[in-house]
């Protein structure tokens, strides 16, 4: 996606936000700046308090929680990162996008998401920023058929977030990594690739004005946090990206 400039892939344009752009537009930039300074230390009952806290929260399946444990191991030696700011690991290995994104919400994984959340010495109304990365297991239907798939799972899933999350204000979404070492069929290339085009179109709703994805109390009801890309991780092996990732 990062490296597709103004070229396409089965007829769908690149760039994290689409049309060849990896940076995000002025409106979401705008957006994006607007939405952090609103984020305050808060208590376990959602309300401003100096002795507050700040989660920010993993969901997604074992891919995630893989990727979101080296995050975390790597930001505890950062001194820049302030000890109310809590990295909670929510991602739950063999919790696909269409089990997570069940609307009953009757599965285990939601409850087991609050019960780190309360391991972690916070309630899910300190929940502040989200990172989400979710897939699907053994995919076989063509890119036009599974990408837009996932992308319908993913917004059923930013909803829940709002709901469960009320306090969330921002939302980074990533996409699968490189798949192709993979001996098995549970997510295999090209559906791994592919699947950043699901995460790019859940986003270009949002900017499109989707009032279903609307973060902006001033036009309407709340539905959903800010979104945007937080990490690309897909590079092709061991040939480097445009910006050097293997």
């Amino acid at each position: 996606l990062t490296d597709m400039g103004k070229g396409t892939y089965k007829g769908e344009t690149g760039g994290l936000y689409g049309g060849g752009r990896n940076e995000p537009p002025e409106a979401l930039a705008a957006a994006a700046k607007a939405e952090a300074e609103k984020v305050r230390l808060l208590d376990t009952d959602g309300k401003p308090s100096d002795k507050g806290r700040i989660v920010l929260l993993s969901l997604g399946m074992s891919n995630t929680s893989q990727a979101f444990t080296g995050f975390t191991r790597a930001a505890g030696g950062d001194a820049d990162i302030a000890a109310s700011v809590l990295l909670v690991n929510g991602a739950q290995g063999g919790w696909t996008a269409t089990r997570v994104a069940d609307p009953n919400q009757n599965g285990p994984f939601w409850s087991t998401v609050d019960s780190r959340i309360t391991a972690a010495g916070a309630t899910p109304l300190q929940v502040e920023a989200v990172w989400l990365k979710e897939a699907e297991s053994g995919p076989t239907d063509p890119f036009l058929v599974h990408a837009p798939a996932l992308q319908g799972r993913l917004s059923e899933i930013v909803r829940i977030i709002k709901v469960r999350y009320p306090n969330a204000r921002q939302l980074y979404v990533a996409s699968r990594t490189y798949a192709g070492y993979a001996s098995s069929t549970l997510n295999p290339e090209p559906w791994a690739y592919e699947s950043g085009f699901s995460a790019k179109w859940l986003i270009e709703d949002q900017l499109g004005g989707d009032p279903s994805f609307n973060f902006n109390p001033a036009r309407g009801i709340v539905e959903a946090p800010w979104m945007a890309w937080g990490p690309s991780l897909w590079a092709d092996g061991l040939t480097p990206r445009g910006d050097g990732l293997i």
